[in-house]
């Protein structure tokens, strides 16, 4: 695993720092759906539009079921919309809201960018398809591959999706440059056996000051104090206090669980839209039972390198999953502190 990270790497290290970063998202290459049956969605989507400078031909306002899951008849609906509206310079798609955050079993954003699985629902836990986005670079997926990466704007209330934004906008650029002090990837273990997959997928512990940037691998039980975080990884079924977690703006945040992805809350699981109500920028979580195969949840190193390497938070992510149909991604989708 230490040589794959140090493959991916490799654009990010080209000139001793994140200079060489690849092309990325932008506001021009965003589409915004926004559901004018949801005061919510319609508040934070205008908010957004205006804070981005989305197109306004970009903007599809439509009316859609304010509940926490479509069935696949509502959901065409939707699809064939977005489909119509959306014009081939948009790359990528920003969801308004907080639900639905699934389709069925499926989550919506990967329904929506990879098309509903159906045999997924058959048995949760069995392995999905492949998503083309895994560890792939390219800031222009709708064109060289006929998908649109999607997240969900979603948040505590209109207030906390609103900070949310400023965060991701704040963070732009200002990670890994000269004079920046080093900003801290975050890798914990703990004892939760079915939980704990991931840690073989862990980076090794090592500061890179050349990308402003050092990994740190830590126990649960560790209690000394966290600085400028910008990635952190557990898996467990909460994390206590995650506000008292130094976040810098743009951070990505998740914990491998199985109905992280059931935002409004799954009775003891912590919802990944805790994350960013406590401070984080994006995040991921399943909405079905996944099992815990690691394939179905974001690989740390390439999260890790997607992000050094100049990506936004949706492309991150998406490019960190590689069975990606029952994952929601949720946060900023712009966010990129490590872009140039």
């Amino acid at each position: 695993m230490i040589v794959i990270m140090a493959l991916l790497l490799a654009g990010a290290m080209g000139s001793g720092h994140a200079q060489t970063a690849p092309a990325r998202i932008t506001a021009k290459s965003l589409g915004l759906v926004i559901n004018t049956a949801d005061p919510y969605s319609v508040a934070v989507g205008d908010y957004y539009a205006q804070r981005r400078g989305i197109p306004a031909e970009q903007v599809l306002r439509l009316a859609l079921p304010n509940k926490a899951s479509l069935n696949v008849a509502e959901f065409e609906v939707l699809a064939q919309q977005v489909r119509e509206h959306m014009g081939p310079q948009v790359q990528a798609l920003a969801l308004a809201w907080v639900e639905p955050y699934a389709v069925e079993c499926n989550a919506i954003t990967s329904a929506l960018t990879l098309g509903f699985q159906a045999g997924v629902c058959g048995n949760t836990c069995a392995p999905s398809a492949p998503s083309p986005l895994f560890n792939n670079k390219s800031p222009r997926p709708w064109s060289e591959l006929g998908v649109r990466p999607s997240m969900l704007l979603a948040s505590g209330s209109v207030q906390q999706a609103k900070a949310l934004i400023d965060r991701g906008i704040a963070s732009d650029q200002q990670l890994g440059k000269h004079g920046v002090p080093i900003a801290d990837a975050v890798f914990v273990q703990t004892n939760d056996a079915a939980r704990n997959v991931r840690t073989r997928l862990y980076p090794p512990a090592r500061a890179v000051p050349s990308l402003g940037f050092q990994t740190v691998r830590r126990d649960m039980a560790d209690s000394a104090p966290l600085r400028r975080v910008f990635l952190y990884q557990i898996g467990t079924l909460r994390v206590e206090a995650p506000d008292t977690i130094p976040w810098l703006p743009g951070a990505l945040a998740d914990h491998l669980t199985s109905f992280g992805g059931v935002l409004r809350g799954s009775g003891e699981q912590m919802s990944a839209m805790d994350w960013l109500d406590a401070g984080a920028t994006a995040s991921y979580g399943t909405v079905s039972e996944p099992c815990n195969h690691v394939q179905k949840f974001p690989h740390p190193q390439v999260l890790l390198a997607r992000y050094l390497q100049g990506g936004t938070a949706l492309e991150a992510y998406w490019g960190s999953v590689a069975w990606p149909a029952q994952g929601v991604l949720i946060g900023e989708p712009l966010a990129a502190p490590f872009a140039r």
